[in-house]
Formats: C-alpha cells, structure tokens, sequence
C-alpha cells in the first residue's frame, strides 16, 4: 500500500513538473512568435518609411536640378542624381528617373543606362527599373498608352507605347533609331516571380509623338 502510494505520489510529481514544462515552452513560443511578428511589422514600417523619405529627398534634388543645378545628390551619399521626371497619366505613375541602373540605384528608382541618349533626345533612352516596385506597372501598359517625359531643361515630351516583348536577357536588344526619340522601358520577368532577376527581360518601346 505504502510502496504503491509512493508510486502514484512519484507519478503526479512527474506529470506536475512535465506539465510546468509543457506550459513554460508553450509560453516561450507564445512570446517567440509575438516578437518574430513585431520584428517583422517594424522591419516593414522602416522599408515604408524609407521609401517616402526617399522620395521627399528625390523631389527636393529633381526641383533644384530644374532650377538649372548639375548632378543634384538627393542624399550626401548617393552616387545617383535625377535624369527626368516619367509619368503614365492613364495609370497615375509618376516617379523620377536617376542616373545609372546600378542594384544601388535601382532601389530608389528607375534608373537610366548611361549607354543610351539622354530621355528626350532623339534616339533610344533604356531606362530599367525592378519589376515588383516602380516598374510594375509595365504589365498594365497598352499599345497607345501615352507616357511623359519631362526633361532637365523643363521641356515635356510624350511617347506612346508601340510593342511589349519578351525576351531572354542575355539574347535582350533593343530597337536603335537616329531618326525619333524613343523610350525603351526594361525590367525582369514574370512579374509574379519569387527569386530576383531571371533569365527573362519584358521590354516596353515607346516612341515620340
């Protein structure tokens, strides 16, 4: 009787402990989860606040480039300045173009490639942008669609779309042209992909009208 008693006491002693247990490393997760969740609603508010931010300093550098300075840094440390300012009034785009199309650049903006004329000038300007930020809007575009380009000088010059193509990136050309003013607009594809970059390029080509 004694030694059985024993038993059953050594046994709720074992389910109290097993229990406490149970219950600290239910709580444990409780709390990691939270946190984890947090982590990430900061980490999301900061890229957020950042990105306006970016912006704000993007529109202060484009007014004083318009105002006729020359290689306006929006921040002390940008290796980029604005080229232009794109909008698509169909689709209430409005966004500035910088320089070079650096992963540096490309985080804060299309970014235009210095092997091409200058947005506005007559030939064909490449400006490249990431497909899940500010060049989404690509995939939305239609033929005929008209975007504007306003230039350094202040002038505005309107482009309308004439083709969207697919093509594999290390195969990826663009049309020359010594006669019109063109915009080619480039960025990865599918839209929808997961991984950064690909091996696909979706190419918008738009000419002056």
């Amino acid at each position: 009787m004694i030694e059985n008693a024993l038993k059953l006491q050594a046994t709720h002693k074992t389910q109290s402990v097993l229990s406490r247990i149970h219950n600290k490393w239910k709580v444990f997760v409780v709390v990691l989860m939270i946190t984890a969740g947090m982590w990430q609603l900061a980490q999301g508010l900061y890229v957020h606040v950042k990105a306006e931010l970016a912006q704000v300093l993007l529109e202060r550098a484009w007014m004083k480039t318009r105002n006729g300075e020359q290689h306006v840094a929006p921040w002390p440390w940008a290796d980029t300045w604005p080229i232009a300012r794109l909008q698509v009034p169909r689709l209430g785009v409005e966004m500035i173009v910088l320089a070079g199309d650096s992963g540096r650049v490309l985080a804060f903006g299309p970014g235009y490639n210095f092997a091409s004329v200058l947005p506005g000038e007559t030939g064909n300007s490449f400006i490249s942008g990431h497909r899940d930020t500010h060049f989404r809007f690509l995939k939305y575009l239609q033929n005929g669609d008209v975007i504007h380009i306003e230039t350094q000088q202040g002038k505005l010059k309107k482009y309308a779309v004439e083709s969207a193509i697919i093509m594999d990136a290390n195969n990826a050309s663009v049309l020359s042209d010594e006669i019109n003013a063109r915009l080619s607009l480039i960025t990865c594809y599918p839209f929808d992909a997961i991984n950064p970059g690909g091996s696909q390029r979706y190419i918008v080509s738009a000419v002056e009208i």
